[in-house]
This record gives C-alpha cells, structure tokens and sequence, in this order.
C-alpha cells in the first residue's frame, strides 16, 4: 500500500486521576470523556430503570405481553396537602442519567425529592422539566419526534423519589427513568438548581462538545493520506492494517472509510461486506458495515456520539477500541461483486490500560419472515446474552415491515446478574429509542437517532440506534437483552441488530446465531427501496393504500355472525377519497361474478366500487349497530380476458348514525366464474 492509513502517536502521558467525590460536575465530565465506558466502574453502581410499564405483565406465563403502559406508578401518596403519583424511589447514592416521557398534553409539575427532605430539589412542569429548557437546553434536553428526553445527570447522596401531581387532568403519561445506584461507601455530591445555576458555562459546553459529535473527522486536513483497497468476492478477510503490535498499549479511536459504489451495488455492500476486528488476538467485532455505522440499509446520512454517516457516503467510528498490544481490521465481502473501498483513517492513541479495561465488542444477528400476530406480543426476540463482566454501550436496531401497521410496541426487557424479572422493563420500541407515538421522521442526537424510516408510514425499512453515555449498563455475572415483536397487524417482519458492549477476556456470548446463519443473512440480497408486499392471505395487494393501513383482524370475539378463518381484512385511518387496490386473477377468457363478503358495523364507511377503473354499481354503505358479516354480495358480473384485473374500494363517506371513523372490512374478494 503506497500511503499511509494507520497512524499510531506515542508520546509521554499521564494518567488523570479522577475525583472520588461523584458531583453534577463529575458526571459531565465522564459524559464527554470517550474513554471511560472503556473501564469497568469505579465506584462501583448498577445502572436500574423505573417506567410506566404495564403492571399486568407478571411473567412470561402471565399477561407477558400486556401493552397498558401509560401512568402506571410505583404508588400514590399525599405530600405537603397534595396528591401525588411516585415515579421513582431509590436509596442512594446514585445520580439519575436519563429520563423519557411523552403524552398528548403537559398539565402535571414533577417533583424530586433528595435525600428525605420533604421539600423538592426540583419542581417543575414535566414538560418544561424533561425536553424543556427548565435545567438545559439541547441536546441534554430536547423533543425527538414527539418523545422527550434529558440527559443531564442529577445525583443525589442518599436518596431519590420523583413524583408527579394533576393526573386525572394529565390523564396520559408514559415515562422511563434511567439511574445509577452506586456502592453504599461512594460519595456523592447531591444536585441543586444552585449547582446547575454555577456550572451554567460547564453545561453548555458539554451541550456543544456533544452537537459537535463527528466532528474530530472534520479536524482532518483534506490532503491527509487516503488508500484504496479492493476487497475480492472471496469471502476471505482483507486486512486494512496488517496484524499491527505496539509497544504499548494503545486504544482505536477513529475508523473513516467509504465504499466506493453507487446504488443496488452500494446498498448490497453495505449489508454483505463485514468488519471484521480482533485485539490481542481474539476477534471482537464482526458486523456489517452498514450496520456497525448506525445507517441501516444503505447510506441514510446522520450523527451521534460514537458514529456518523456522510451524505458522500464516508462512515465514522468514534467507538474507543483499546488493546495491550495486538490490533489487526479487517474487511470480508461475502457478496457477488468486488468491492472498493476507500481508507481515509485509522487512528488509534496511546491508552492507559489497567484492571478495569475492557475489550471492545460489536455483535450483529438477524432473523427474517418473524412472523406477528395483530394486536399482541408475538416473541421476545433476543438482542445478546452474555456471561461474565462488563458493560453494555448500546445497539442498532433495523427493520423490515412488510405492512404499513406500526411494528414497535415491543417493550425492552433486560435482565442483569441473575435477575428473573427484568431491570429495565420498557413501554414500546421507539419510547427506549427515545422518540414517540411510531413517528416516522428523520432525527438525531448523540445519544439516539432515526436515520432512516422509509414509508409510508411505518412501511419498509426503518432504523432506529442508541448509545449508552452515563446510563451503560455494567454486569458482573450475566446480561440479557430481550425485545418483545409486538405489531399492530398480522404479517412477516425482519429484525437485526448491531449491539455494542465492552467486556474482558472471559466474557462470552450465550447461545448466539452462529457464524454461518450469520454469513447466509449477510448475503441475502437487500434493496434500499422495499417493494409492496402485503401478506394477507386471500387477498393479493400490489401498492399501498392512498390512506391508511390494511391489516388482519381477528373476529371471533363477534357473536353476529361467522367470517372465514375468523378474521377479515381489516382498513382503519383512511378518510373519504381514498382507495384500496386488489389484484384478480381470471384463469381464462370467460365471464365472471366479482364475490366480496364484507363486515358492517357502526365505525364503517360507505363504498364505492370499480372494476378494471371502472365504476360498478352504487356505493354501499357499510353501517351497522353490530358488528355482522355481509355473507357474499355479487358486487358486478363481466367478461373478463384470462390475466390480472384491479379491484378497487374507495370511501365515500358515512351513514349520518355512524362514528366517523370510515373503516371497511373484507371477509373473502373472489372471482366466480358464471356457468
């Protein structure tokens, strides 16, 4: 290779020692401080989260599933004459690191009590207080996509309950509170809005250095050495560094490359061309390279803490990779094509390594064709399990929904040391993401981010990630990260994940898709356009409604009658004017009868129906006090050639006694040959 694209600087340094007292101040300080997630805690804590979750889920033998979680509490109680509902009480010491809410309306003031005063420490609009600018502002605290999150850390010497009042004027409220409990001797400095008041400046440059996330790659003179390598269709690993050994230990802190493609080739290598990395000796990271840099499928432009991708296409790991001697990167490309990639860095510094330094892991799986079951949990699907030490730093989750129903309401589930019930037991996929309500909008932060959510709606491809500053997670026994499937319609869904940990060398993996239904998923073709498939059996759908979603729905809790397989195709959210497509196949030239069984009820619309383009008929109207089927209607009959014909429903309007919500239902749609 004519030019140089690793660089080691080795130069004297001194190890900072880090203050023993755990303050407001100390925390922001860890928070920008890359390297310290790379060493197990000192002091000591494990990382427990307080959410709304539903109380009915007792285990996964009962109501496991259970998908109430909005203002539930630990308890209610009277304070100071008021009523008020507990969202977390913890002994301490510990510090609060993140804290997620939304609702549709802001009317309760939360309220954290510190160390048994009866008195707040804060007291504030929830609103205003998380995602508000009541103790900063972005991106320590912000609204991402209608979820609102803070990040600024609030630590406390003894003890820590935060509550919230107004409930039945708020009605609504979902929450998750993330906090650090550390050993009994630590000593902790206990917040105050005095102490935010006097490291103001410290705050609000923490908030830049944090927006400014990436940015050490701009910091790269543009005429700084660049290599191009050609990474064959061998499925054989292309060392970019050489096996390197150092004098000394040394940490990866920079990884910039590009691959050098456009379109389906660049989207295909992507997903099937691996990073491959091993420290002293042992490989650590195995991914794909588009997931690994947080993209997803194909390039979908966005920074955070740790990773960023370029509009150009450049990926950038800011991921801190330390190792005592031994460092080899690699690329593998288990695709069709050859592959070219361009190395612009790969920078690693002199790292102080000590008993609490851990490897650096990345772990990637996916399974296709999962298959969900409407209205209810369908699995906890397994991120990672791991036995022994070390702390987990975050994941990228991508999707492939094949129905434009919102596919996460799954709560995570994650179990640390033993624990039989999780720890940290969620209220939906995007509330641990950190956004709300399945928004399908682009956003970014340092510490979550959507790049990618195809549409529309929630159809096709979606990418969702989050990484762990303050709120990583340590274990010293064992981890397990489950996230329930929990879709609104009955369909085929993908999920993979890249998920971030660091640990020691005696650390493993548990039971973890093995590396050749790994290669077999990574060389499953994948385009960045998803094509229309809705999977409903009976019915064959070629393009997405014009408004809203198609979904299977179970019937047999409906006494007025009996619908085939007890289900229907069930349309909900469309609005008059809008329209649903089918495809009918006629087996031969002949003439036909197109069969529709319907369902009417008091939320259904009024029809209109065409053939071929063509209107048939009157519109329909689909009212009906109670839920029954239609049994057949002959909705037209013609002569029909042998091949594909369109059957479309359009909404038209409603009966004056129905509520307004326009559904349609379709038991069967069938052509009938006349004889």
């Amino acid at each position: 290779m004519k030019k140089i694209l690793f660089c080691v600087f080795l130069f004297l340094f001194a190890a900072v020692a880090h203050a023993q007292t755990v303050s407001l101040s100390s925390l922001l300080d860890e928070m920008l401080d890359r390297n310290a997630i790379t060493r197990f805690p000192e002091p000591a804590f494990t990382c427990v989260q307080a959410s709304s979750y539903d109380r009915a889920s007792k285990s996964p033998t009962e109501n496991w599933f259970a998908n109430n979680d909005a203002s539930q509490f630990i308890r209610e109680e009277e304070n100071n004459g008021r009523k008020e509902w507990v969202m977390m009480d913890a002994a301490g010491p510990g510090a609060v690191v993140r804290w997620w809410i939304t609702s549709h309306q802001y009317k309760s003031t939360c309220r954290i009590y510190l160390d048994g005063s009866t008195t707040p420490a804060v007291e504030a609009n929830i609103g205003e207080l998380v995602g508000g600018e009541f103790l900063a502002g972005t991106p320590l605290s912000a609204e991402r996509a209608r979820g609102r999150n803070l990040y600024l850390p609030i630590p406390y010497a003894k003890h820590c309950k935060i509550t919230v009042d107004n409930m039945p004027e708020q009605k609504t409220l979902y929450y998750q509170i993330n906090y650090r409990t550390y050993a009994k001797d630590a000593a902790v400095e206990t917040f105050s809005l005095e102490k935010v008041k006097s490291l103001k400046g410290q705050i609000e440059t923490t908030g830049k250095t944090l927006l400014a996330a990436g940015d050490v790659f701009a910091n790269i003179p543009p005429d700084s050495p660049k290599a191009k390598k050609t990474i064959p269709a061998t499925a054989q690993p292309v060392s970019l560094t050489g096996k390197l050994e150092l004098p000394i230990a040394a940490v990866v802190n920079q990884i910039v490359l590009k691959v050098n493609a456009e379109g389906k080739s660049l989207t295909q290598a992507l997903r099937s061309t691996v990073l491959s990395i091993s420290f002293d000796g042992k490989e650590t990271v195995w991914c794909p390279l588009g997931d690994f840099f947080g993209g997803g499928v194909g390039i979908n432009p966005y920074k955070s803490w740790y990773s960023r991708v370029e509009k150009d296409g450049t990926l950038i790991s800011l991921w801190q990779m330390p190792f005592k001697k031994e460092m080899d990167v690699s690329l593998i490309n288990y695709g069709k094509e050859d592959v070219e990639v361009i190395i612009s860095s790969i920078w690693a510094g002199p790292y102080d390594w000590t008993n609490r330094s851990m490897y650096f892991h990345c772990n990637w799986k996916q399974d296709r064709n999962i298959e969900t079951i409407a209205g209810n949990g369908t699995k906890d699907w397994n991120y990672i399990t791991l036995n022994g030490k070390g702390v987990f730093a975050g994941d990228v989750l991508s999707v492939l929904n094949r129905n434009p129903a919102w596919w996460g309401e799954g709560d995570e589930k994650i179990y640390v040391d033993g624990e039989t019930f999780p720890s940290h037991f969620g209220t939906g996929t995007e509330d641990y993401y950190g956004y709300a309500w399945c928004t399908p909008k682009f956003f970014e932060s340092p510490f979550h981010f959507q790049p990618r959510a195809e549409g529309p709606r929630n159809y096709g491809h979606a990418t969702n990630g989050r990484v762990r500053l303050l709120d990583g997670i340590p274990f010293t026994k064992d981890f397990r990260f489950d996230m329930e499937v929990w879709h609104w319609a009955k369909t085929k869904i993908d999920y993979s994940v890249a998920v971030f940990w660091y640990g020691f060398d005696s650390t493993k993996l548990v039971d973890f898709q093995d590396r050749a239904a790994q290669i077999a998923e990574v060389q499953n073709p994948v385009s960045y356009e998803t094509p229309v498939f809705l999977d409903f059996p009976g019915f064959k759908i070629e393009k997405l409604p014009t408004g809203g979603t198609p979904q299977l729905q179970g019937m047999k809790q409906y006494t007025g009658g009996k619908w085939k397989d007890d289900d229907h195709l069930w349309w909900t959210g469309a609005k008059p004017g809008d329209k649903l497509e089918f495809i009918l196949n006629a087996e031969r030239d002949d003439k036909y009868k197109v069969v529709a069984a319907m369902t009417k009820a008091r939320d259904y619309a009024v029809a209109q129906f065409y053939l071929d383009g063509k209107k048939v008929g009157e519109p329909i109207d689909f009212y009906n006090p109670e839920v029954i089927p239609t049994g057949d209607i002959v909705i037209t009959t013609a002569d029909l050639k042998a091949g594909k014909h369109t059957f479309t429903i359009e909404i038209t309007g409603k009966n004056e006694k129905a509520i307004p919500n326009y559904m349609i239902g379709i038991d069967t749609l069938q052509l009938v040959p006349v004889k």
